[in-house]
């Protein structure tokens, strides 16, 4: 297997895991992709609907053949309940940004109508700066980053992606399904 370092910035694969919430699970399952040299550009883990199982969120930019690969190796360890690849059809994705910009206060009500403009909120003012929170898709978060980057980003952070199948299509332990 080999890293396809020629795949456009762009091209990524996500992949959702329901595991078991015990500890050494995360970095079991990061361990896999880091001891096949593969890099994961997003993930997070959070609580499910049962306080047993915890869900993650894996994006990695790899051909499909090699994900194919990585999602059966990881179905294959203990505290894994299920795994799967999301397609891009199906996908409701969503990230989460703050961002702080120094500024002076006159720039304040310019920087409110591009927030606005963006759906995003400004969550902590003072004289000389703002933070600036904002939810969505990728692209989104970016094309803001963009726009931002113009008054000056003093502070940035960003989750990692997380995401759901559209319908009734779940990852839920075998009981429940």
């Amino acid at each position: 297997m080999e890293r396809d370092e020629k795949l456009p910035s762009g091209t990524s694969h996500t992949v959702s895991l329901l595991v078991e919430n015990k500890p050494g699970v995360l970095h079991r399952i990061a361990g896999l992709f880091s001891r096949r040299g593969y890099n994961i550009a997003s993930l997070t883990v959070g609580p499910t609907e049962r306080p047993e199982y915890s869900r993650m969120t894996i994006v990695v930019r790899l051909s499909s053949k090699t994900v194919e690969q990585v999602v059966r190796q990881v179905q294959k360890l203990v505290p894994v309940v299920e795994v799967r690849e999301l397609s891009p059809v199906d996908l409701i994705e969503r990230e989460l940004l703050l961002v702080k910009i120094r500024t002076p206060e006159k720039n304040h009500a310019e920087l409110r109508a591009l927030a606005e403009t963006y759906e995003a909120k400004i969550v902590d003012v003072s004289p000389d700066a703002l933070v600036i929170e904002a939810s969505g898709n990728a692209g989104k978060l970016d094309a803001l980053e963009d726009r931002l980057a113009t008054y000056g980003i003093q502070e940035l952070c960003r989750s990692g992606r997380i995401a759901l199948e559209r319908g009734f299509k779940t990852l839920a332990p075998p009981n429940l399904k």
